[in-house]
């Protein structure tokens, strides 16, 4: 388990503030209740932000030819035949995952392929659970020609508490089901769209690890 280097900066800075405020407490406010009092809390925010930016290492063992792998770790919230008019443009399978604060917010590739299309589009911070995030959040959309040359878009959406999405995909790189596409800081979602006559692996409801559970199996172009 690691640091993801997305928050160093953000964990170094709030232990600097949360020891400004500490220190003055228990040096010059006695008794020494409400000093524990304010640091038991800053230790308890300190954790909550610590675990938010944990990065596990993840490498999928299993036979990776035409599967797809969820992206985050989170819930699955919708799983419907959709139009995607971005970078399709046809219709598709959308398979959404919702991450909640707890859950790791790293964003893997969930397959391996080229990267065709990025694009980032400013919105609205509505909760990421809600079907009209898709369209109308702050979003990054991602277009990838699979190695079996089927086509398939991945969409960070940031939710009501995220305000930074965080995209390392450029168009033409080399991506592998093993790396990291982004990272989408405090709650969000990540939708991605996949061919028709692909076979859906998780239901409604399921929960998924990012870079280690099935999602789909992809038929050959």
């Amino acid at each position: 388990m690691k640091i993801h280097h997305e928050g160093t900066n953000i964990l170094i800075m709030l232990f600097i503030v949360l020891a400004a405020l500490n220190i003055p407490v228990w040096l010059f406010l006695p008794p020494w209740i409400l000093p524990a009092a304010l640091s038991a809390l800053s230790l308890l925010v300190y954790s909550f932000v610590f675990n938010f930016f944990r990065c596990p290492k993840r490498t999928y063992h299993g036979d990776a030819t035409d599967l797809v792998v969820s992206s985050v770790d989170g819930k699955v919230v919708a799983l419907e035949k959709v139009y995607e008019p971005e970078f399709l443009r046809s219709e598709a399978i959308l398979l959404s995952v919702f991450m909640s604060p707890l859950n790791v917010h790293a964003n893997w590739y969930p397959t391996s392929g080229v990267v065709e299309y990025v694009e980032h589009h400013n919105g609205r911070f509505i909760s990421a659970y809600l079907p009209k995030s898709s369209t109308e959040n702050e979003r990054s959309t991602i277009g990838m020609r699979c190695d079996n040359g089927q086509l398939i878009t991945i969409r960070q959406i940031a939710g009501a508490m995220a305000r930074r999405i965080v995209t390392y995909a450029s168009v033409g790189e080399r991506a592998r089901i093993d790396e990291h596409l982004g990272f989408i800081k405090f709650g969000s979602r990540v939708d991605i769209y996949l061919p028709l006559d692909c076979e859906i692996l998780v239901k409604m409801g399921q929960i998924t690890s990012g870079g280690l559970t099935p999602i789909a199996r992809l038929k050959k172009k």
